[in-house]
């Protein structure tokens, strides 16, 4: 099989064909935005989080975005692996994110636990539907983003007992 290469995602080859990237790409690239909008929030509550739980929860908000920041290179370098370019600029973030902003102001613990586990629950949502169908044109993608969900759901249930 010879590699594809169409002008949109020129020049970066790929096995895939042009129809299969685009699918792919409709898939990866609103989840390249939503793992970077999860670390900017996360960190943004770091910052802010108040309370008597205040060193355990600033950690685990650490631990979280330190895993946003890898889930969203590896989104994009499977991006770019299949010869499209990934967006992660701060325009497109801001503009296709489907979350309000997080909160400005300090924010008591169980308001940041209760604010991270909504949106991470919104984006394993929206992973699992994305997952779906993907592995009938790569595989490889499919892998990825049924990783991240189990990471994901993973963090859910950790964000949950905290709040219980």
């Amino acid at each position: 099989m010879s590699a594809t290469k169409s002008p949109a995602t020129a020049p970066i080859r790929s096995t895939l064909a042009p129809a299969d990237q685009q699918a792919v790409a409709e898939r990866l690239q609103p989840l390249v935005v939503d793992l970077v909008e999860l670390a900017l929030t996360g960190k943004q509550l770091h910052w802010n989080v108040v309370g008597d739980r205040f060193k355990s929860v600033h950690e685990h908000l650490d631990e979280l975005v330190n895993q946003y920041r890898l889930w969203s290179d590896e989104v994009a370098e499977r991006l770019t692996s299949i010869g499209v370019a990934p967006d992660g600029r701060v325009q497109r973030v801001a503009g296709d994110s489907p979350e309000d902003p997080a909160p400005q102001s300090w924010s008591h613990q169980t308001e940041v636990i209760e604010v991270m586990a909504d949106r991470v629950e919104a984006v394993a949502r929206r992973t699992r539907e994305r997952i779906e169908g993907l592995g009938d044109v790569d595989v490889a993608s499919e892998d990825l983003l049924i990783e991240i969900l189990d990471g994901l759901e993973m963090q859910l249930w950790m964000l949950s007992a905290q709040l219980a």
